[in-house]
């Protein structure tokens, strides 16, 4: 790990609002729901925001500015971005826009083994996938339709939530319909037989060492 640390996305939502103003966690929290950043950091458990504080920390990229009595409620410490954490910050939003992608998700790796489990089941979750899509981009189509008259650029994260959804979805309809008309099938045997075509032979998948020493 650099000294700046690994680059992370709650991380620089906390950076961000700390280079508006020192603020408090608790504050920080209320920041984030009230500006919908929940929709695109998980902050569901409230100790990974803590967490991330205490991270960027021992990193010096944030410092305590106080702490405030909180007389019936526990003291609240005050956070300030340092000037490395301002150059942290901005590092980090040019490596995300730039380079930021999440290589191996979940659901790509399941569709790449989708053989695994028969057609029906398969089209089964992929329409359990397909209302949960369909449901996600109402939600989002709301958000947008309730932020009318806010800047465009406070609403492209949004935005872009709404181009991906449209596009999974529509693909995973199309996905669902050739299963469904059995254009998309298989069965044990028809594997069987693409892996005998396609595989390569045992002798071949050793490494030169393997085949040296048996």
């Amino acid at each position: 790990m650099k000294a700046t640390g690994q680059r992370s996305t709650l991380g620089l939502i906390v950076l961000g609002l700390l280079a508006e103003e020192p603020m408090h966690a608790y504050r920080m929290q209320q920041l984030i729901r009230q500006r919908g950043k929940d929709r695109v950091v998980n902050v569901r458990a409230r100790q990974s925001l803590y967490q991330v504080v205490e991270r960027l920390l021992r990193l010096g990229l944030i410092a305590v500015r106080e702490t405030v009595p909180g007389g019936s409620h526990p003291d609240r410490v005050v956070y300030a971005i340092t000037e490395a954490g301002r150059e942290t910050a901005t590092e980090w939003q040019r490596q995300m826009l730039s380079l930021g992608r999440d290589p191996f998700p979940e659901f790509v790796a399941a569709v790449s083994m989708l053989m695994a489990l028969p057609p029906d089941d398969a089209r089964r979750q992929l329409e359990r996938r397909i209302e949960l899509l369909a449901a996600d981009l109402a939600e989002t189509e709301a958000v947008l339709a309730a932020s009318d008259g806010l800047p465009r650029l406070f609403l492209l994260d949004e935005e872009y939530r709404r181009a991906l959804l449209t596009a999974e979805l529509a693909w995973v309809r199309s996905v669902v319909t050739d299963l469904r008309d059995r254009r998309l099938d298989w069965d044990e045997p028809w594997r069987r037989r693409v892996a005998a075509d396609f595989d390569l032979p045992p002798d071949e998948a050793r490494s030169p060492d393997e085949r040296t020493t048996s």
